[in-house]
C-alpha cells in the first residue's frame, strides 16, 4: 500500500539544500572531468576513437540502469541508506577505473561506476519532491539544472588543468576523492526525507504496477521522452566535442576546457531562468521555447559540419543548443514528477533512465566517421532535437481531477 502525500512545502535548511545540490554532480563530474584527457587515454590504451567513446556510453548506461533500481528502492527503504551505499560504491569504482590495464576493463569499470553514481542523482530529485511542491518545486529543479551546469564547467576546466600535471589515471583518482567528500557531507548533513509511514510497501509486482501507472500517463511519457532526446544531443556533444574542438580546430586540452566552460555557463544561466519563467509562462510554454533554441543550435551544428564553418560558428551553435536543453530541463522534470508525490523515486528513475540511456546510445554514433569527421555529430544533434520537438504534443495539461487525486 502507498500512503498518499498531501501537498505541502517544508522549510529546508541550507546544509541539506547544499547536499541535495551536490548529489546532482555525480553525472556531470563523472562524464566531464576526464573528457580533456580522452584522446590521451585512447592513445595510451591503444584504442580507436569509437571504442574509447564506449567508456562514456558504459557510464551513461550504468547511470540509466542504476536509477531504475535505486528509485524504487528509495521509495521502499527511504532515501538515506541507499544514498550512502551508492556513494561508497562510487568511490571504490572510481579508484578501480584508475587501475584499469586495458580499454575493455575500463569500460566495465565505468559501467559499474555509473550504476553507483546513479543513486545520488535519483535521490536528489526524489528528496526534492519529498520536501518541495508548487512553485518551490519548479525553482528547485531549476537550481539542480544550474548546479549540473556548474559541475559541467568545473569538470572540464579542472580536468584540463589536471592534464598538465597528471595522466588520465590521476583524473579518476580525483573522482574517487570527490566521492569521499560527498560521502562525508552526506553522513554529516543528510537526514531521511521520506518517513516510514509514507514509504511504498509490497513485493516486486507492486513496483511493476507503479511503472505501469507512470507509463500510462501521456504527460509523464511526453516529458520523459523530451528529456531523453534533448539529453541525447547533450551527450553527443560531450562525446564528440573534445575530438572536434581539439582534433579539427586545434584547441589544447586547456583551450577545450574553457570553450566547454563557456557553453556550460550558458547552461547554468538558461537553467536558472527556466526555473523562474516556468511560473510566469507556464511549464509547456517554457518547454516550447527551450525546444526551439535546442533545434536552432543543432541545425547550426549540422550546417557548421557540412560547410566547414570557423570555430566561432560551432561555439555559437553549441551555446544555443546547450542553452535550449537547459531551458527544457526544469519544466520537463516538474511535469514528470509533480503528479506523483507518493512514488517520486520511481518516477525519477524513469526520467533518469531516459536521460542517460538515450545519451549512452547517441554518444558512440558521433565517432562513426572517425575523430576528424564532424558530420555525424551534427546529424545526431539535429535528429535528437527534432525527435524531442515531435514529442511536445504529448505534454498537455494533466486532467484536474487527477491533480486533485494526487494532492498537487
Amino acid at each position: 500500500m502507498t500512503t498518499p502525500m498531501p501537498a505541502r512545502e517544508e522549510t529546508v535548511g541550507r546544509p541539506l539544500a547544499v547536499v541535495l545540490g551536490l548529489l546532482t554532480i555525480f553525472g556531470p563530474i563523472s562524464m566531464d572531468l576526464y573528457l580533456p584527457v580522452l584522446p590521451a587515454l585512447t592513445a595510451e590504451l591503444q584504442s580507436t576513437t569509437s571504442v574509447a567513446q564506449l567508456t562514456i556510453t558504459a557510464c551513461l548506461l550504468g547511470l540509466a540502469m542504476g536509477q531504475v533500481v535505486a528509485g524504487p528502492l528509495s521509495d521502499r527503504f527511504g532515501r538515506r541508506t541507499p544514498l550512502l551505499i551508492g556513494v561508497i560504491a562510487y568511490t571504490i569504482t572510481s579508484a578501480l577505473c584508475a587501475l584499469s590495464p586495458t580499454i575493455e576493463t575500463l569500460i566495465i569499470a565505468r559501467f559499474v561506476q555509473g550504476l553507483a553514481g546513479a543513486v545520488g542523482i535519483v535521490i536528489a530529485q526524489a528528496a526534492g519532491r519529498d520536501v518541495y511542491s508548487g512553485g518551490k518545486l519548479i525553482r528547485y529543479y531549476g537550481r539542480l539544472t544550474v548546479l549540473g551546469g556548474l559541475a559541467a564547467i568545473i569538470g572540464p576546466v579542472i580536468g584540463g588543468q589536471l592534464a598538465a600535471f597528471i595522466d588520465w589515471r590521476g583524473v579518476f583518482l580525483f573522482l574517487a576523492a570527490v566521492g569521499i567528500a560527498i560521502l562525508v557531507a552526506s553522513l554529516a548533513v543528510f537526514r531521511e526525507t521520506l518517513p516510514e509511514n509514507r514509504r511504498v510497501t509490497g513485493d516486486l509486482s507492486h513496483t511493476v504496477s507503479d511503472f505501469r501507472r507512470l507509463l500510462a500517463d501521456r504527460v509523464f511519457v511526453g516529458a520523459v521522452l523530451i528529456t531523453g532526446f534533448t539529453y541525447a544531443a547533450i551527450f553527443a556533444y560531450l562525446s564528440g566535442a573534445t575530438f572536434i574542438l581539439q582534433g579539427i580546430y586545434g584547441l589544447s586540452p586547456q583551450g577545450y576546457s574553457f570553450a566547454f566552460g563557456l557553453n556550460s555557463l550558458g547552461f547554468m544561466i538558461f537553467g536558472f531562468l527556466a526555473g523562474r519563467l516556468s511560473e510566469q509562462w507556464s511549464e509547456r510554454g517554457t518547454l516550447t521555447t527551450g525546444l526551439i533554441m535546442a533545434g536552432a543550435g543543432a541545425l547550426g551544428l549540422l550546417a557548421t559540419a557540412l560547410l566547414q564553418l570557423p570555430l566561432a560558428a560551432i561555439i555559437l551553435s553549441l551555446f544555443t543548443m546547450v542553452g535550449g536543453v537547459a531551458v527544457t530541463s526544469p519544466p520537463a522534470t516538474s511535469l514528470a514528477l509533480k503528479g506523483y508525490p507518493d512514488i517520486a523515486g520511481t518516477a525519477s528513475s524513469l526520467l533518469g533512465l531516459a536521460r542517460f540511456a538515450f545519451g549512452g546510445l547517441a554518444a558512440p554514433l558521433v565517432g562513426i566517421g572517425g575523430a576528424h569527421d564532424p558530420v555525424p555529430f551534427g546529424i545526431v544533434a539535429a535528429a535528437s532535437a527534432a525527435a524531442a520537438a515531435l514529442c511536445l504534443g504529448l505534454v498537455s495539461t494533466r486532467h484536474k481531477d487527477r491533480d486533485v487525486a494526487v494532492g498537487t
